[in-house]
């Protein structure tokens, strides 16, 4: 089976083609799981890669979008969001939210509506990659078609 053939790759590369027919998931020869993995296999800075990150509030979730070179602010987030009380998602509950496991969380195709955050440090990179459903699959964007296709605020969301 090709890695393209599995459900959540599908789900994502379906959402990408209905939002631009002429953008395509890239199949990488090893996992990249880190930041650091799909920069050294793509060939870019490390802050080019963005980073898909699921919080939970007591009451509902939020994505943030992040370039691999930074951290994401939880102090922010909580200034944000107007919620006292967020962390990070477990793995479960990542892939109950997305459809995707950690390592592979896309910010496309969830399989829930969850609100969306894109760290204004991305805008610095011509393209980015972000996952596309498996640790060997992402796709290459701009920042503004990020934005459009996650339907996302654009925040200062790092530290």
């Amino acid at each position: 089976m090709s890695l393209l053939d599995k459900e959540p790759v599908k789900r994502a590369e379906k959402s990408l083609k209905d939002f631009n027919k002429l953008l395509n998931l890239i199949v990488l020869d090893k996992p990249a799981r880190t930041a650091k993995d799909a920069a050294l296999s793509l060939k870019c800075e490390v802050g080019a890669i963005v980073k898909s990150l699921l919080f939970k509030t007591e009451d509902f979730f939020v994505l943030c979008l992040v370039a691999g070179d930074k951290k994401c602010s939880l102090n922010k987030l909580k200034k944000i969001t107007h919620k006292k009380n967020i962390s990070m998602a477990s793995p479960e509950e990542v892939k109950k939210q997305t459809g995707y496991t950690i390592g592979g969380v896309s910010p496309i195709g969830h399989l829930n509506l969850i609100k969306i955050l894109i760290d204004n440090s991305l805008k610095r990179f011509k393209y980015l990659y972000a996952a596309g459903g498996h640790p060997n699959c992402v796709f290459k964007i701009d920042f503004i078609n990020l934005q459009k296709i996650t339907n996302s605020e654009s925040k200062d969301l790092t530290e």
